[in-house]
C-alpha cells in the first residue's frame, strides 16, 4: 500500500487526470470514479488549477471554496452567493460576485 504523499483538495477535472494517467491500473472503484469525473468535470484539469489559484490569489478565497467554485462553475450571482453563505460567514458585495461570475466567464468552456 502507498503512503499518502500529501494532501490538498483538488478540482474533478484534476482527478480526472490523475485517474486517466493510471487507467490500465484502475480497481473497480476508481473506474467508477473516472466516469464520474469524466461526466462531470466541467474544465480541463488546467485550466481547473489555473482558476483555483486566480480564485485564491485574486479574491483571497480559501482553496477549498475555490476548488468548489471551479467544480460547479456557478452561471449566476444568486448561485454564486450560495458559496458564501453559512461557515465562516465572510461579507461579499454584489460587486464582488459580479468580478468573480466575470472571470468564471472567461473560463466556461462553450459548446
Amino acid at each position: 500500500m502507498e503512503k499518502i504523499r500529501e494532501a490538498r483538495p483538488i478540482t474533478i477535472a484534476e482527478a480526472r487526470a490523475v485517474l486517466q494517467a493510471s487507467e490500465a491500473e484502475l480497481d473497480q472503484f476508481q473506474r467508477r470514479t473516472l466516469d464520474y469525473t469524466e461526466k462531470f468535470a466541467k474544465l480541463s484539469a488546467s485550466k481547473a488549477r489555473e482558476l483555483v489559484d486566480k480564485l485564491v490569489a485574486d479574491f483571497g478565497l480559501e482553496e477549498e471554496r475555490a476548488v468548489q467554485v471551479a467544480n460547479c462553475m456557478p452561471s449566476s450571482i444568486e448561485e454564486l452567493r450560495v458559496f458564501f453563505a453559512g461557515g465562516k460567514r465572510r461579507l461579499v458585495t454584489t460587486q464582488q460576485l459580479s468580478d468573480l461570475l466575470a472571470l468564471l466567464d472567461q473560463y466556461r468552456e462553450r459548446k
